[in-house]
C-alpha cells in the first residue's frame, strides 16, 4: 500500500500543476524525447558549430573574414566543446554509479 504522505504530496502536485494549466503526474500517451535522440542532437549541433567554425578559419586564413564574425565562430565552437565535455562527463559518471550498484 502506498505511503500517505507520498499520495497527499502526488495529490497536492497535480492539484497545482492542473492550476496553471500543465499536466500532473498522470499517465500520458506521447513521450518526450529519447535519450539517444536527444544525445543524437548534441552531436549534429557539435558537428554543425565545428563546421562553421571551421569556415570562418578558412576565411581568417585568405583574408576575407570579418574579424568578428571570426570571433564569434570561434567561442560558439569552445561553448559548444565545454557542452560536449559536460555531458560526456556526466554519462561517465552515471555509468560509472550504474556499474558500482549492489545487484
Amino acid at each position: 500500500m502506498a505511503d500517505p504522505t507520498i499520495s497527499t504530496a502526488v495529490n497536492a502536485y497535480n492539484a497545482a500543476a492542473k492550476s496553471v494549466g500543465s499536466k500532473g503526474l498522470e499517465p500520458r500517451d506521447t513521450v518526450g524525447v529519447s535519450f539517444g535522440e536527444l544525445l543524437q542532437g548534441i552531436k549534429d549541433n557539435s558537428i554543425a558549430a565545428g563546421k562553421a567554425d571551421e569556415q570562418q578559419t578558412m576565411k581568417a586564413a585568405a583574408g576575407t573574414a570579418n574579424v568578428t564574425e571570426v570571433v564569434t565562430a570561434v567561442s560558439a565552437a569552445e561553448v559548444t566543446l565545454q557542452a560536449v565535455t559536460a555531458v560526456r562527463d556526466r554519462v561517465i559518471s552515471a555509468y560509472q554509479d550504474i556499474i558500482r550498484m549492489p545487484i
